[in-house]
């Protein structure tokens, strides 16, 4: 009989290596088995350090930690480890080796964590689907066909599948959410600050991106959260501890009944399939059973020009990290050293100017006073996770004539620049236009999984609180969870 089950959460297995019922060597072997039967289907994890994993299973002392011999598995962008693989899905990479360990990759490590290997990504985190060049596309465990999503694909289709309870994940404009609504996983992202950043960097992204965790319950959630939450010094954002502890408020703290808005509309005005609109309505008719204030609301934030901003500063970012790898190549880099997403926002951020970059950062704070506002009359905000379920593995996201724009970037101005980067997205972005916001503002966002389609995949819905209040967003998972409103 297997020790791994894919129903079953990490607390779970930390009870049972608690009670000594297995041991943590175990628990990673069987890990390990489960990655070589369902792997070769998925292309979930693309690094594996078995002899290290074992060795450390073994050797370690997991006394006192909460998820003490619990195997995990990193994302293999930014969650680096010391000594292991740092390609962040890139060719350009694919030799490179990491020198440090990530405050977040230690941060699971003194939680008692076994990191057993890497999850694809798609290159530098660029796409809401995970099909890198590099390493090949990354497949849903509900169906093949299908994909996981982004950028946290591998992390949801390894968690899905039961090769591991929990895995490491990022969120830089949904892409937690993203994967977890279209593989029926909890995917939290928390308040900007919240959780380690670095070392040799402040800030990911100007805050919109953070680290965090795939999961399979609203309780491993509320653990992780206890383990990862952190006050860093030189940390260019820092969020106030939740002294508490978010078990403890799960646990005991009295209800609380919410005041929530919701809404079916797109924020970049693009469609949102019937089955995304039934798994909002579906919950707005539970929670007005329990008792909670539900109406009808948008905030008044103009969603194309927000996302817009978003694109701008990846844009500018992608330079800069480009630029570093050059200099560390000592060459300067050519259209064959990247896929053409990043050849494109590699040559669009070279022609922003300091003044546009900079109203890209007063339109987030705009935005995040109007969700400030908003949040005087509505504790929670309610949306679809992602505007229709997991798009088929292979799609065609750009026509020739956009991939000839595309490829065309170096040849056209600024302005126009900017308008080839919006529209090489203009057919990937309204299937997930609903997580970008809360990166921008900074606020904590969590996609729930409560629907089936007809073609039996996944859809989450999402909720989005005030900065800092995470613990309203768990309370919400743990009640619908509680009755069997997930899937």
């Amino acid at each position: 009989m297997s020790i791994l089950n894919r129903e079953e959460d990490g607390l779970f297995y930390a009870e049972q290596l608690q009670n000594k019922v297995i041991s943590p060597k175990e628990l990673v072997e069987q890990s390990f088995q489960v990655i070589e039967k369902e792997n070769p289907a998925l292309n979930a994890v693309i690094h594996q350090r078995k002899e290290k994993a074992l060795k450390e299973a073994e050797e370690r002392d997991f006394s006192g930690k909460p998820f003490g011999g619990i195997p995990i598995l990193v994302k293999g962008l930014g969650q680096s480890l010391a000594g292991e693989p740092h390609t962040s899905g890139s060719s350009l990479l694919k030799n490179s080796v990491a020198a440090q360990t990530s405050h977040f990759t230690q941060a699971l490590i003194n939680a008692g964590f076994i990191v057993i290997g890497q999850t694809n990504v798609p290159e530098f985190g660029f796409k809401n689907i995970t099909e890198p060049e590099l390493y090949g596309p990354s497949r849903n465990p509900w169906n093949t066909d299908y994909s996981p999503g982004g950028s946290s694909g591998g992390a949801a289709a390894a968690v899905t599948s039961g090769m591991v309870p929990i895995a490491g994940a990022s969120d830089g404009g949904g892409s937690i959410r993203i994967p977890a609504s279209f593989t029926g996983l909890v995917g939290l992202k928390p308040t900007r600050g919240r959780t380690p950043i670095g070392p040799g960097s402040g800030r990911n992204w100007q805050g919109a991106s953070i680290s965090f965790a795939l999961t399979k319950s609203i309780r491993d959630t509320a653990a992780m959260m206890d383990v990862l939450q952190t006050i860093q010094p030189a940390a260019a954002f820092q969020t106030p501890l939740f002294a508490e502890g978010y078990m403890n408020h799960l646990h005991y703290a009295p209800k609380k009944t919410f005041r929530i808005a919701y809404s079916l509309e797109s924020p970049v005005l693009s469609k949102v399939s019937e089955e995304a609109q039934q798994a909002v309505l579906k919950t707005v008719e539970w929670l007005r059973a329990q008792g909670h204030s539900v109406v009808e609301k948008t905030p008044e934030i103009d969603g194309v020009h927000l996302m817009k901003s978003y694109y701008v500063m990846n844009s500018g970012e992608t330079t800069a990290m480009m630029e570093n790898i050059e200099s560390a190549l000592q060459r300067k880099l050519t259209i064959n050293d990247m896929e053409l997403v990043t050849w494109v926002l590699y040559n669009a951020g070279k022609t922003i100017s300091a003044a546009a970059y900079s109203n890209t950062l007063s339109t987030w704070d705009q935005a995040a006073e109007v969700m400030a506002n908003f949040n005087e009359s509505f504790d929670l905000f309610l949306t679809p996770a992602t505007a229709d379920s997991a798009p088929k593995v292979g799609t065609d996201w750009q026509d020739e004539a956009m991939l000839e724009r595309m490829r065309n970037i170096t040849e056209v101005d600024s302005t126009e620049q900017q308008q080839v980067v919006w529209d090489m997205f203009s057919e990937s972005l309204p299937i997930t236009p609903f997580g970008m916001q809360a990166n921008l503002t900074g606020q904590p966002s969590i996609s729930l999984p409560v629907h089936l389609t007809k073609d039996g995949l996944p859809l989450g819905v999402q909720f989005t609180a005030p900065k800092g209040r995470e613990e309203w967003l768990l309370a919400i998972g743990r009640d619908m969870e509680a009755d069997g409103q997930f899937i």
